[in-house]
């Protein structure tokens, strides 16, 4: 091997294309940008995301989907398992956001079945779920 022998392999270095260098190139006259239009003008062939040229857009065309509710944050739900760190005998909206099971801007709570309860508990003026509210009372509690 010598240096003066030394070139790239063949095919990893690939001409530039010359557009607008005449009708020889194959990209001569027009530069392979079509005839008029937005695109064939100099600095104006970017567009918006989402343009469709003045057809409407899909992300306008397609139906909204979902509902967020305006109430959502107002209602709390804390799990069952969570009213063992609650320690007075009376379980209510005042217990829990003491407790700190309860969010800051609730208003409401309402008592989720997931875990077990293992003490009997005394649930008044919160809402409850049916399975919630067995287990309450199967673990010897009452609701309210």
């Amino acid at each position: 091997m010598r240096l003066n022998t030394l070139k790239p392999a063949k095919g990893s270095r690939k001409v530039r294309v010359r557009v607008g260098r005449g009708i020889g190139s194959g990209l001569g006259k027009t530069a392979g940008r079509g005839h008029k239009g937005q695109y064939a003008r100099s600095g104006k062939g970017k567009v918006k995301p989402g343009f469709e040229g003045g057809q409407m857009p899909l992300q306008r065309r397609l139906p909204k989907v979902g509902f967020r509710s305006k109430r959502a944050h107002q209602v709390s739900e804390v799990l069952l398992y969570n009213l063992e760190k609650v320690t007075a005998d009376v379980v209510d909206f005042a217990a829990l956001k003491a407790a700190g099971l309860v969010g800051a801007r609730a208003e409401r709570a309402k008592i989720v079945k997931k875990g077990e309860l293992k003490r009997a508990i005394k649930l008044k003026g919160v809402a409850v779920t049916a399975g919630a509210k067995a287990a309450i009372l199967a673990a010897g509690g009452s609701v309210e």
